[in-house]
């Protein structure tokens, strides 16, 4: 049935159909995506610590469903249970169907430019810091920078602003502000993709050979997983910023609302990092 209403559709049609589609799947895999993020954040905040537990490092009871759960992190487990949940590809997904979207809105759609740019030039820019801008934020966490989360914090607002300042040079306002969005977004598929994941995979190879990992690896995963979790508010703020163009990208200080807006998010993301609203309640 969908596929006979595609092929009915004039070309304009087609192509708003399928940008309703993409869209769709971006939306509902970030929510799965950030979703998950938050209650990996939430479990890892609200350990109960095992003191004097050589394995255990804490637990944590949680209702939902009718039932009771309890979750338990190790510091190293003596063997690999049968069955392993893994959680990548809400990430993934969340990317490749973003990635689709941009290039069926700005550049099949040719939103991607105003009056007098180039298009070519535009595209360019916009595909080359995705790369440049994981890049440069990777190596800033891993140097002495990233031991310093207020001043990272402050490093990296400068370049948000910088980078959209930067882009409004080569592509439309709208299009600016959407790339940015697509940089931060890029960042938290890598930080899963080329930091968790491969964090967690030496993790396990050292459980099947009985060798503890080397120092750091256990702390890789929670520290880019907190990174995300104050990455992605402000990143839907940007998302979703098309439909206000007056106050976001359309305003004549909208390099400031940006940065405004990049800072509401740490905000909101900081009231969200703490054990507030899976709060325990006292059982009576």
């Amino acid at each position: 049935m969908i596929f006979t209403l595609a092929i009915s559709l004039d070309a304009d049609s087609l192509l708003s159909f399928l940008q309703l589609v993409v869209r769709w799947i971006h939306v509902f895999a970030a929510i799965l995506w950030v979703g998950q993020t938050y209650l990996f954040n939430f479990m890892e905040d609200s350990l109960e610590k095992a003191d004097g537990d050589e394995v255990v490092i804490g637990t944590l009871w949680m209702v939902h469903g009718g039932g009771l759960y309890r979750v338990e992190k190790q510091r190293f487990a003596s063997f690999l249970p049968p069955v392993l949940h893994w959680f990548k590809y809400e990430a993934g997904f969340t990317w490749l169907s973003g990635m689709v979207l941009i290039t069926l809105v700005y550049y099949v759609d040719g939103l991607v430019i105003g009056p007098g740019q180039d298009f070519l030039t535009a595209v360019v820019a916009g595909s080359l810091s995705i790369f440049v801008g994981w890049f440069v934020y990777d190596r800033l966490v891993r140097s002495p920078l990233g031991k310093n989360p207020r001043l990272f914090a402050a490093v990296g607002l400068i370049l948000i602003m910088a980078l959209h300042l930067g882009f409004l040079e080569v592509m439309s306002a709208r299009a600016a502000y959407i790339h940015v969005g697509a940089v931060l977004g890029s960042i938290m598929t890598a930080n899963v993709w080329e930091r968790i994941l491969p964090a967690q995979t030496k993790l396990l190879n050292g459980i099947r050979s009985g060798v503890p990992p080397e120092a750091g690896i256990a702390s890789t995963g929670p520290l880019r997983s907190r990174q995300n979790s104050y990455i992605v508010v402000p990143l839907v703020a940007i998302m979703i910023s098309n439909h206000y163009p007056s106050i976001s990208y359309g305003s004549d200080h909208s390099t400031l609302v940006l940065g405004v807006l990049v800072l509401l998010g740490w905000g909101v993301a900081r009231l969200f990092r703490k054990p507030v609203f899976g709060k325990s309640a006292p059982h009576e």
